[in-house]
């Protein structure tokens, strides 16, 4: 008997597509912004109108073609969607710098790649490679040469460097200054210039974005969410949130939505915390989905050491009691881990056309939407 629901909240209440595009809003402005690397090409603006932002993503994603391929492969996470493709583009282009450069473009891939090593990038390009082309497309086709899955993506990169520059190297990770640095880029294009601060400890690197925290999009109506949530509580189901947003990004838009008061305020994890207990316990990391982490705290509570999170037993002996409800393949693994059921929404990036991957997954219950919840549980 289920007694414990917890939700992740991108593709099952809020819909996913603002994420999406400040992804690849954060990817285009480092490739193409002066404070970047300012590659040709292109011309960056920090307040694209909705014209520009539709134009940017269909070209950064290749008509979504890259994004549904990470996400195929378990990555949940926007940030290191955008470390994966933007790192992808700073390999193919040292590559194109070898040939005037030699040793010293590649080198650059040996060391950590932060801001000033950026901007020596940007230099040789200018002066090497004015014209070099960027391929997003080629993304998926050197990433689908190998198996790679979840956080072995990140680490893949090493790989391709190897392949396209000769350059043995370990410096792409999720520990590296250039993932922060992509992590620290898209907080600013989504929480915008108002908010980032309280995010990352400093204003925007490039004012103008005015962020998309208050232009989210729920999946159902705000009516319909407080009814299921309402009617859940009501019923006695403890209520909790697994997500990879990070805290601020999570409160406001539910608080907005009037939604976020049906949570055990115990029970609400979000990548904020992850990323504490990355910090804390270093030798753990990545703790963020597919890895059972997030979904394990809401249900051990917040107040729950971390080091005894990770040290819980799995599969716990009580799943059956306990349902994840989510959109993505990283969450049926971690409800897997768990040892718990799993309930699949069709309103994530792929809509209905996720049905079969979830069937073929064997999820416990396949939804159209989170509304259908209450049909399973009675």
């Amino acid at each position: 008997m289920i007694k414990t629901i917890l939700f992740d909240v991108d593709g099952v209440m809020l819909s996913e597509e603002r994420y999406f595009d400040a992804s690849a809003l954060t990817v285009w402005e480092m490739l193409h912004s002066p404070r970047y690397l300012g590659l040709a090409g292109d011309t960056f603006t920090p307040s694209p109108d909705e014209a520009e932002i539709r134009r940017v993503r269909k070209l950064v994603f290749a008509d979504d073609e890259v994004l549904s391929f990470i996400k195929s492969r378990g990555i949940n996470s926007n940030w290191d969607m955008v470390f994966l493709t933007f790192a992808y583009q700073v390999i193919r282009l040292c590559e194109a710098l070898k040939p005037a450069l030699g040793q010293q473009a590649t080198d650059l891939l040996a060391g950590q790649l932060n801001r000033a090593q950026l901007a020596r990038l940007s230099e040789w390009a200018k002066a090497y490679v004015p014209d070099f082309s960027i391929e997003y497309a080629k993304f998926t086709k050197d990433f689908a040469r190998g198996s790679a899955q979840k956080a072995e993506m990140l680490l893949y990169l090493n790989q391709i460097a190897f392949e396209r520059c000769g350059v043995v190297t370990n410096a792409f990770s999720r520990n590296s200054d250039l993932w922060r640095l992509c992590q620290e880029t898209f907080q600013e294009w989504y929480l915008g210039d108002e908010r980032v601060a309280a995010s990352i400890g400093r204003e925007t690197h490039q004012p103008g974005k005015k962020g998309f925290l208050t232009d989210e999009i729920p999946i159902v109506s705000p009516e319909e969410l407080q009814k299921l949530f309402r009617t859940l509580k009501d019923k006695g189901y403890t209520l909790g949130i697994g997500t990879g947003r990070p805290t601020i990004e999570t409160h406001v838009p539910l608080s907005e939505l009037k939604v976020l008061e049906f949570f055990d305020p115990e029970r609400v994890v979000t990548a904020s915390h992850v990323l504490e207990a990355e910090e804390e316990i270093p030798a753990s990391a990545p703790l963020s989905k597919p890895h059972p982490f997030s979904y394990l705290k809401g249900l051990l509570g917040l107040s729950t050491p971390n080091r005894e999170v990770l040290d819980q037993s799995l599969p716990i002996a009580n799943g059956d009691e306990v349902l994840i409800v989510g959109d993505s393949l990283a969450d049926l693994m971690a409800a897997r881990a768990i040892g718990c059921r799993f309930a699949a929404t069709m309103t994530g990036l792929t809509g209905q056309e996720a049905r079969r991957k979830f069937e073929d997954e064997q999820a416990d219950y396949i939804l159209n939407d989170v509304r259908e919840v209450l049909s399973i549980l009675e």
